[in-house]
């Protein structure tokens, strides 16, 4: 069963990725477009060479952006699976479909949209490559903070549950949750290094393109999976019932 999952997991994220790649090709690179073009201009205004890529701008917005975001959803799917593994039957009983629908939406704000309310998504030219090293150190700090504050939402809500019902413990969960990642976001430091020069729209469009992209990835993983898990766990129940009757 666990290969079987694994297996959608994966077929799941593929899907995932050659979906984001479309959208990120249509709405996002034209951002990182204008951007690069800021930062040539920029460079050029006080007198220094701009920067020749390494890797041709034709190749990071097609092959690149390909295997990148195809990489991600084979990852993202798999580790998905495993996660829905883990967790079907143990938290709630929900169907499959629903459980997997749940647990997307839920990811998706733990793992991505936290973090990046805080941290948001920046184009190039925007940031000091001295401050890389920092930026990343304080991101993955939010995520771990976000995937902790869940954590105990999940079994603060666990342990209420048979004391106050369900509906007020999934309340009070949440509740936490929401004061826990707000207390974390309040601790670590902000980080402003977008240029005062910077186009805001150009801003503004990368960060929507940014948020966008992950919506389609998460998605099509939970829509995909939710699918492919029902039919699968269906058909073993279908089939262990045909042999108990034997």
């Amino acid at each position: 069963m666990l290969r079987a999952l694994l297996l959608r997991g994966v077929l799941a994220g593929l899907c995932a990725g050659l979906l984001a790649t479309g959208f990120a090709i249509v709405v996002g690179e034209p951002q990182v477009g204008q951007s690069i073009a800021f930062e040539d201009q920029q460079a050029r205004a006080a007198g220094v060479a701009p920067m020749s890529p390494i890797v041709s701008r034709d190749v990071q917005s097609s092959v690149g952006l390909l295997t990148g975001a195809v990489v991600y959803g084979l990852s993202l799917g798999g580790l998905f699976s495993l996660v829905f593994a883990a967790l079907y039957g143990r938290v709630g009983r929900a169907s499959p479909a629903r459980t997997t629908m749940w647990l997307a939406a839920g990811a998706f704000v733990v793992v991505f949209l936290v973090p990046f309310l805080k941290y948001p998504a920046n184009p190039p030219s925007v940031g000091e490559p001295e401050t890389i090293d920092t930026r990343t150190e304080l991101y993955l700090l939010m995520l771990a903070s976000s995937v902790l504050a869940a954590v105990i939402a999940v079994r603060l809500g666990r342990w209420l549950t048979a004391r106050w019902g369900s509906t007020t413990a999934t309340l009070v969960a949440i509740a936490s949750f929401i004061v826990l990642v707000l207390a974390a976001g309040l601790v670590l430091p902000g980080v402003n290094e977008v240029p005062a020069a910077f186009p805001a729209v150009t801003l503004w469009n990368f960060r929507v393109a940014s948020l966008g992209t992950q919506v389609v990835m998460w998605t099509t993983v939970g829509l995909i999976f939710a699918a492919a898990s029902q039919h699968l766990m269906t058909a073993q129940r279908r089939t262990e019932g045909a042999r108990s009757n034997v």
